[in-house]
């Protein structure tokens, strides 16, 4: 293994054993110290971010992703913002779960604690440095990031600002960041069985493929975001058109923004040309034979409805019924999030439960799947798998939980 990041995953593993003693109020002063932090050193965030975007518009990174990967003051604002939140959150540390008395007189609890060090791999996004971070630090966690390199001197900076705020209150090594760009680091680290105890990739397909196939750490797989809106034949078009809006152009280059709109054919020749004044001109438009007899797109193939753009780009597709809306989502999907428009209830309950996916939404955009959204405070990622947490990671489930049991003698016959 690699020298400097043995010593990291070292220095991480003796943290995370002091991290379990730490009280909720140390962790809350931490969280407030990066805070205070973050707001008094953005001029040099903003420094060091712009050197990660020049590199970005170098190599020709699409508009959208650099947006990704964008920290102007508003942003930084907003991340402090969401990191002094955290500490209105309840501590899920030491919560006991469930009580069991026994015949014997065993006293059990069932208590959750935290799941110990965290590796996380994630593209692009500078803010998610800190995100993870603090939630790791909230949970009692300690976590090892390993950020893109198209990010690289923004996640250098906002690291450096975090580990030097909690320095003093918290146990050295609690936030690790590997610097060293070289891939070969990311099979080292998803390997790191004594060390690592869980792995969580955020990105594209590309990455989150290559760690779930290699990783000997267990995974928590999160979701690319291949997202799909059902405009069904009952729906009101006011709120087809501005959820569609929201759910494509509010930030296309995230994993809760739709890839695909299916349309019922009845309401098809509505909808499909108010969807494109909606659009304005922003949006370019993939659709089937049916579609583009109706507006003016290019034509959509398998791979369009199998792709998750992260770009100004839909695919739609015209669809006889709800049943054919569902079994096109179940073959396209990536089981993240996708949402029904429609008054009829028995139709948005049919959409609901039929899918399999972590979100389903009725009359709402997909851009709410997000810790923040939903309370959580921020998340560590939207897990589209069934163990052992599916949807936005919050605190809760970056816990795991241990038993404790109090006896006066007892042994067993």
């Amino acid at each position: 293994m690699d020298k400097c990041l043995l010593k990291q995953l070292t220095e991480a593993k003796d943290a995370s054993h002091l991290m379990k003693n730490i009280s909720q109020e140390d962790k809350n002063k931490a969280l407030l110290n990066i805070s205070s932090a973050l707001l008094e050193h953005i001029d040099e965030i903003i420094i060091e971010n712009q050197k990660d975007i020049a590199c970005a518009k170098e190599n020709n990174m699409s508009p959208a992703m650099i947006d990704r990967l964008l920290l102007d003051s508003q942003r930084i604002q907003s991340m402090a913002q969401d990191v002094r939140k955290l500490t209105q959150l309840e501590d899920p540390i030491g919560q006991v779960i469930r009580e069991i008395e026994r015949p014997n007189g065993l006293h059990i609890q069932q208590v959750r604690v935290p799941i110990g060090v965290f590796a996380i791999i994630y593209e692009s996004r500078p803010n998610v440095t800190v995100d993870i971070a603090c939630l790791c630090l909230k949970s009692s966690n300690v976590c090892v990031l390993k950020g893109g390199k198209e990010a690289i001197h923004s996640n250098r900076i906002l690291t450096r600002l975090m580990q030097e705020a909690t320095k003093d209150i918290l146990p050295y090594g609690c936030i690790h960041l590997i610097d060293n760009t070289d891939r070969l680091i990311v099979n080292e680290l998803i390997q790191a069985n004594d060390y690592v105890d869980v792995v969580v990739p955020r990105g594209g397909k590309g990455l989150i493929d290559f760690v779930v196939k290699n990783a000997t750490v267990p995974v928590i797989e999160t979701g690319a975001g291949n997202c799909h809106l059902y405009i069904d034949k009952e729906a009101d078009m006011q709120k087809a058109i501005d959820i569609s809006v929201n759910a494509k152009i509010q930030r296309p280059s995230v994993c809760n923004a739709i890839e695909t709109i299916l349309v019922h054919q009845d309401i098809a020749h509505v909808y499909l040309p108010l969807m494109v004044k909606a659009f304005d001109g922003k949006v370019e438009i993939r659709g089937d034979e049916k579609v583009q007899q109706i507006i003016d797109c290019y034509p959509a193939t398998k791979e369009d409805y199998a792709k998750e753009y992260d770009d100004y780009i839909v695919a739609i597709k015209i669809v006889d019924s709800i049943e054919e809306a569902i079994s096109h989502i179940y073959q396209y999907s990536t089981k993240h999030s996708e949402s029904i428009i429609t008054e009829d209830e028995q139709a948005a309950a049919k959409f609901m439960d039929s899918l399999d996916s972590a979100c389903v939404y009725h009359n709402a955009s997909t851009r709410f799947s997000d810790g923040g959204e939903f309370g959580f405070g921020a998340e560590l990622g939207i897990s589209t798998q069934k163990l052992h947490a599916r949807g936005p990671l919050g605190l809760i489930e970056m816990t795991s939980y241990q038993y404790k049991i109090y006896g006066n003698g007892q042994v067993r016959k």
